[in-house]
């Protein structure tokens, strides 16, 4: 299990598993929070063609999927 802290997610590196339409690498590029500083809305963006996809922060935690950094 990947930790994340919901405070750093803004501009954090992530390689996915399973690479589908080439996608492999992405960066979260927006990160919202409510007023209890929940996160909200958040957004990661595929590095080869600049793709958005809203995403559960909380997916990321899934090392079957996600791994943290660039590998």
């Amino acid at each position: 299990m990947n930790k994340v802290n919901p405070k750093v997610l803004m501009n954090s590196k992530w390689t996915k598993t399973q690479v589908q339409n080439k996608e492999k690498h992405f960066v979260v590029t927006q990160v919202e929070f409510d007023e209890d500083q929940s996160v909200t809305d958040c957004v990661i963006e595929a590095v080869i063609n600049k793709n958005q996809y809203e995403i559960d922060w909380r997916a990321l935690k899934n090392t079957d999927e996600w791994r943290m950094g660039w590998c």
